[in-house]
This record gives C-alpha cells, sequence and structure tokens, in this order.
C-alpha cells in the first residue's frame, strides 16, 4: 500500500472537528471533496473486508466472539470480533450464499445458498460436515432450531424442509406455499416452525408431524400506483397497502390514503410526516388535494367521503349516501365540487360548502373505480369494472360519451392538461389514448405483463407514465416520434412508435429476463443484456436478432455502445467488463476479475474509455484491434481503481470502505468524480492538478 496516499485519505476523510484534519488539512490543496465529511467520529469500530461480492447477510456468535458472513462470492467467512481480522473461509458452495447461522452452541454454522444446498460447517476446524440436498431452487434461508438438533429451511421451491443434524437426512418437507418461501424460523419450543413466503402468507407447522396447523394471510393486494408533482420534477408511487398518492397543488404535501384506515400528510422537502387525518372506519382507498391546497377529500370502504383541513388536521365534512365502498374522490377545478366513485355502481356529485348531494350518474354496470374532472371542470371521466370509461357533463348530470374497448376492469382514467385526451389503465395490460370530442380511440400503449393499475400524464402533456402489477412503472413519450424500446421480465425486447403508442416489433431470443437495452448511436441497432449471460443484437429496420455475444458466465446487467457505435461493452455479474466488435460479434478484450457486483457502463466522453459502476478502466486496448498495442496516452482524468482514487494513472488517494462507489460518473474535463456508495455517503471528488505535487504531473510508467 503507498503509506503517503494514505495518510491524504486520512485527513481527507476525517471528520470536521478532528485535530489531526484541523492542524494538517492544508497540505492537500489539489482536492476537494463536497458535501462536507461528518463533524465527528461515527460510531463504527470496524470495517470487515474480503469477501469479493455483495454480503447477503452477518450474525454473531452466541457468545459474541465471533461473525459469520454470507456473500454472492459463494462463500462463509467467520471474523474475530476483537480484531477484526478475518480468521475463516468456508469454501464450497457453487452459487451465492443467501444467509449463515450459527448452531445454539456455537460449533456449527448453516449456510443456504442459490445452489440449492444447504451446509454445514464446524467452526473449529473450518471444514464442511455436511451437506444437505434436496431442495430444487435457491434457499433462501435457513435456522437452527433452539436444542440444536433441528434445521429448517426455506426455499424457492416453495417448500420448507427439516433436517436432522445428527444424521443429515431430511425429516420432513413442508409444502403448501404457492410462492418462493423467504424465511423461516423455530418457536422457542421447537414445536412449531413459522414460513413467510412470497404468496403473502404466513404459515405455521407442527415440527413433529410436519403438518400445517395454521395460515395467516397477509393482505397486501398488488396495488400499484403513480402520479407526478406539479411541477413534473417528482413521481411518486405507492404499493402494499398504501393506496394513490397526491401531490398538493404547490408541491410542498403528499396525501397518502391507506388501509390503516387513515390519510398520512407529508412535507417533500424533508420527507416527513406532518399530519394524519383519522375519522374513518374502512380502508382509506383515495386522497386528493383540492385547488387551493387547503382540503382533503378522502374515499374509504365505510361508504363515506370525507372533508379534511390540511391546516389544522381537523374533519371538515362526512359526505354519505353510497351503499357500497367509495374507491375514488375528486375535486372539480374550481374547488367547489366534490365526484366520488363506489362499488354500488354509481358516481355521485358534492357541493362542498353544504355537503350535500347534488347529483346521481347510474349508467356504469359494475363496480366504479375511479374518477376525475376535466381541466375545465365541464366533464367527468369514470372507471369501471364494466371494461369502460364513461364521460359525464358536470352541468346535467348526463351520460355524453361511452369508452369501449379494454377487455378487462379499468382502474383509472385521467384527461390530459388541454382536456382533449382521456388515458385509461387496465387489467387486459393496456394504457389507451381516448378523443374526448369524439370519444374515439387513439392510442393503444401495450408492453406491461401484467394489468395496468393507473396512468398519469405529466403536466406538459408529453409523458405517461403507468404503473402496474409487474412491477414496473413505464414512462412513454407521446410527443417525439421516435422508437422506444423496453426491456422485461418475460424474456423479450420491444419496440414502439411513441407517435402512436404502438408496439412496431417484438425481439425474441433470449432464454431469460432481460436487464438492459440501449440504441446504438445511428438507431440502427439495439443491444439488450439479460441474465441469460448472453448481449444481443438487433436490426431495428427488420426487428430481427443480428447477433448473439456469448462468453460472460453470470448474468449480463448492463450494455452501452461507444460513441462510434463499433463496439459493444458490457458488464456482468462474472466480475467482468467485456468489449464486443458488433461487426465480427466477438471479444475484443475481457477487463476485471473477482469484481462483483457490476450493472452499470459508459463510456467517458473522451470515446476511448469505458468506464463502469465500479471503477474506470484504462488498460483497454481501444486504439489497437489486433490487441497488440496500448492505447496512446491521453490527457490524464481522474477515475477509480479497486480502492483507489486514481490520476494520470497513478494512485492518488485510498477511499475508506464507507466512501467506494456503488455507483460514479466522471465529469468536466476529468477531473471530477461523481461518487453514490452504499452507505448513503455521496459525493463529488475535484482535482486541481495546478497543486498537484509533481509525481502526478509526470507521464506514468505503468
Amino acid at each position: 500500500m503507498a503509506p503517503l496516499q494514505v495518510y491524504y485519505s486520512g485527513l481527507l476523510f476525517a471528520p470536521e472537528t478532528s485535530l489531526m484534519r484541523a492542524g494538517y488539512f492544508e497540505k492537500i490543496p489539489w482536492i476537494s471533496l463536497q458535501p462536507r465529511v461528518e463533524d465527528v467520529w461515527s460510531s463504527l469500530i470496524q470495517t470487515l473486508e474480503g469477501h469479493a461480492g455483495e454480503v447477503y447477510s452477518a450474525v454473531f456468535s452466541p457468545d459474541g466472539k465471533l461473525v459469520a458472513s454470507a456473500s454472492g462470492d459463494k462463500t462463509v467467512r467467520l471474523w474475530d470480533t476483537s480484531t477484526g481480522k478475518q480468521c475463516g473461509v468456508l469454501e464450497g458452495h457453487t452459487d451465492y450464499v443467501n444467509s449463515a447461522v450459527f448452531s445454539p452452541d456455537g460449533k456449527l454454522v448453516v449456510s443456504a445458498s442459490g445452489d440449492k444446498t444447504v451446509r454445514l460447517w464446524d467452526t473449529s476446524t473450518r471444514k464442511q460436515c455436511g451437506v444437505l440436498e434436496g431442495h430444487t431452487k435457491a434457499v433462501s434461508s435457513t435456522v437452527f432450531s433452539h436444542d440444536g438438533k433441528l434445521v429448517a429451511s426455506a426455499s424457492g421451491d416453495k417448500t420448507v424442509r427439516l433436517w436432522g443434524i445428527s444424521t443429515g437426512k431430511q425429516r420432513g418437507v413442508l409444502e403448501g406455499h404457492t410462492d418462493w418461501v423467504k424465511s423461516v424460523v423455530f418457536s422457542p419450543d421447537g414445536k412449531l416452525v413459522a414460513s413467510a413466503s412470497e404468496d403473502k402468507t404466513v404459515r405455521l407447522w407442527d415440527t413433529s408431524t410436519g403438518k400445517e396447523c395454521g395460515v395467516l394471510e397477509v393482505h397486501t393486494e398488488r396495488d400499484e400506483w403513480a402520479v407526478f408533482s406539479p411541477d413534473g420534477k417528482l413521481l411518486a408511487s405507492a404499493s402494499a397497502g398504501v393506496y394513490p398518492v397526491a401531490f398538493s397543488p404547490d408541491g410542498k404535501l403528499v396525501a397518502s390514503a391507506s388501509c390503516d384506515e387513515t390519510v398520512r400528510l407529508w412535507d417533500t422537502s424533508t420527507g416527513k410526516q406532518c399530519g394524519v387525518l383519522e375519522g374513518h372506519t374502512g380502508w382509506v382507498t383515495s386522497a386528493v388535494f383540492s385547488p387551493d391546497g387547503k382540503l382533503v377529500v378522502s374515499a374509504s370502504d365505510d361508504k363515506t367521503v370525507r372533508l379534511w383541513d390540511t391546516s389544522t388536521g381537523k374533519q371538515c365534512g362526512a359526505l354519505e349516501g353510497h351503499t357500497s365502498n367509495v374507491n375514488s374522490a375528486a375535486f372539480s377545478p374550481d374547488g367547489k365540487l366534490v365526484v366520488s366513485a363506489s362499488s354500488d355502481t354509481t358516481v355521485r356529485l358534492w357541493d362542498t360548502s353544504t355537503g350535500t348531494q347534488c347529483g346521481v350518474l347510474e349508467d356504469h354496470t359494475a363496480r366504479v373505480y375511479s374518477v376525475v374532472f376535466s381541466p375545465d371542470g365541464k366533464l367527468v371521466a369514470s372507471a369501471s369494472d364494466d371494461e369502460t370509461v364513461r364521460l359525464w357533463d358536470t352541468s346535467t348530470g348526463k351520460q355524453c360519451g361511452v369508452l369501449e374497448g379494454h377487455t378487462d376492469w379499468v382502474r383509472s382514467a385521467v384527461f390530459s392538461p388541454d382536456g382533449q385526451l382521456v388515458v385509461s389503465a387496465s387489467d387486459d395490460g393496456t394504457v389507451r389514448l381516448w378523443d374526448t370530442s369524439t370519444g374515439t380511440q387513439c392510442g393503444v400503449l401495450e408492453g406491461h405483463t401484467h394489468g395496468v393499475e393507473s396512468a398519469v400524464i405529466s403536466p406538459d402533456g408529453k409523458l405517461v407514465a403507468s404503473a402496474s402489477g409487474d412491477k414496473i412503472v413505464t414512462l412513454w413519450d407521446t410527443s417525439t416520434g421516435k422508437l422506444v424500446v423496453s426491456a422485461s421480465g418475460d424474456k423479450t425486447v420491444r419496440l414502439w412508435d411513441t407517435s402512436t403508442g404502438k408496439q412496431c416489433g417484438v425481439l425474441e431470443g433470449h432464454t431469460d429476463w432481460v436487464k438492459s437495452v440501449v440504441f446504438s448511436p445511428d438507431g440502427k441497432l439495439v443491444a439488450s443484456a439479460s441474465e441469460d449471460k448472453t448481449v444481443r443484437l438487433w436490426d431495428t429496420s427488420i426487428g430481427k436478432q443480428c447477433g448473439v455475444l456469448e462468453g460472460h458466465t453470470a448474468s449480463v446487467y448492463s450494455v452501452v455502445f461507444s460513441l462510434d457505435g463499433k463496439l459493444v461493452g458490457s458488464a456482468s455479474h462474472d466480475g467482468t467488463f467485456r468489449l464486443w466488435d458488433t461487426s465480427t460479434k466477438t471479444t475484443i478484450e475481457i477487463i476485471g476479475s473477482a469484481c462483483y457486483g457490476l450493472s452499470t457502463i459508459k463510456f467517458h466522453k473522451d470515446g476511448m474509455h469505458p468506464y463502469t459502476n465500479k471503477s474506470v478502466l484504462l488498460k483497454s486496448r481501444l486504439h489497437s484491434r489486433d490487441g497488440n498495442q496500448e492505447p496512446a496516452q491521453t490527457t490524464p482524468f481522474v477515475y477509480i481503481a479497486d480502492q483507489w482514487v486514481m490520476y494520470n494513472m497513478k494512485k492518488l488517494l485510498w477511499l475508506p470502505a464507507d466512501y467506494r462507489p456503488h455507483y460514479l460518473d466522471v465529469y468536466d474535463t476529468g477531473k471530477q468524480l461523481a461518487i453514490v456508495t452504499g452507505s448513503s455517503r455521496n459525493f463529488f471528488i475535484s482535482i486541481d492538478s495546478t497543486t498537484l505535487p509533481p509525481a502526478y504531473l509526470l507521464p506514468s510508467s505503468d
């Protein structure tokens, strides 16, 4: 290690109040760090370094003398808590290790892995002493019983398995879950096992018989919601029991409706809760602000609509009349009316000054899910389980349009800012655009693989955001008329014409989740990266595959074209970055080893140096396709390699663990780094080359 550079690091990252920093910081005028470091030393005692991949779990031994950590590098490591030093590497798994726990007496460690096995390890010898095989998919977690005689394991194969420690034999297969089982735990007396699954249930099992003895259902439906802030700069989304969220007109507050029977107000500048509106006796399904921001209207399963004063948090009106759940409510643009939608199949209008009902709109034949006013207040659009959106004239209370075309429940409908369009979202997986003057459909946005819960239009009308049960919020460009390309877990890449909203190509060939997709600079090619370990090239003019780039040994998470389009770079969980020639479809270079966690790649603006979310890669032979020459020396710029900030290809500054990049970017003329860490310490490093020590300005000898 370079001692002088470590000394520089100690000064730069020491707290502001440190005496060492105060006395010697002026010795390094050539570097600056923003924002400032902490004022005082943190409570961190030790950083345990050694894993070459992400660390998924860590646990103390019963006596507190050891820590066991499980990692994506396929190992479990033991650490001495008194010294912070590694004192054992437990190797044998052939895939990532999800968890590791000690036995009650501390003599054993049990580990769960993506290689479908559970393994036992002797902590005194650091040797493997058992392999428990039987699961057919990755094992999520494992745990010892309190007497240490049993191990329970949870798996993606939807089962929990019990194992006898003395025999290493399977003692029972607990079946009943309908989705991935994520965790498992024994009761204190060891008579029960509880398992939690992605099927939204917790199940109880009798360990003596292996029989299920209870199902605890978690009512968290697949609710996904999204809404733009008034200035279009923020998008708020909600799920898992929190219903639609809404910004106040000035963008300073967000109101969220929840199944806990409350509406909560949040300060957008701080992210802090600043109010709880209580009074409903059922789930609150909707909450929105009045145009002046002084009121909130909420809709609830208790069959009521309620008005609240945002300054006091007090209820100032209860609008009663619906005979079933109220699913949505909205203010008119002038704030004088409220419209509500209900499972009783009606839409109702209310006078906010008197709290009295002034209209019942009754043409839907099924539950009405959402309702909204047009910008001028003259129309109401309602979305229903009868697969239609209906338009209503607010002055007469009469229906003036039926928008038909969806083939399943319509979850939401909103107007464009100019009122000329309605955008609707449906369980049929589509978002549809409608002309309000004619009632005709003028666009279908397809691509979600599950029902679409909601869709909104940005304030300038150029974007549509849709939220779906496929766990994706999708942005659609409605103004450019160009192609958009999307990647999906359904193993496809899709091309879209943004002027029409129509799909114009389905690129099929990948055999697993597509994680990243990008156009070449001239738009003639698309490159896609997938969990099937390949990068594929596609010809956009014909929608056909024109190359399969094979060589990675793990999921490929990111792909990028060079500025001239002649190269493709790919980053993979196998720890390598590969450069490919797009004309020959062959690997030019493999860069990196044991560099886990690669997920994004770019090219520096000089067009010659690729860099990942972890480091800039200066060894690339981009100027010599035959690989016989090193690249020509270019203008020095700051970058990161391993644990070091480098300049002119020389070590400049050592980065402590909390300051190492999860993502980074290079700015200006290469004298500035933007670093996003995994510890919320996000910062800029700037280099002033005029005050650098002379050694850094000399040509590198590397």
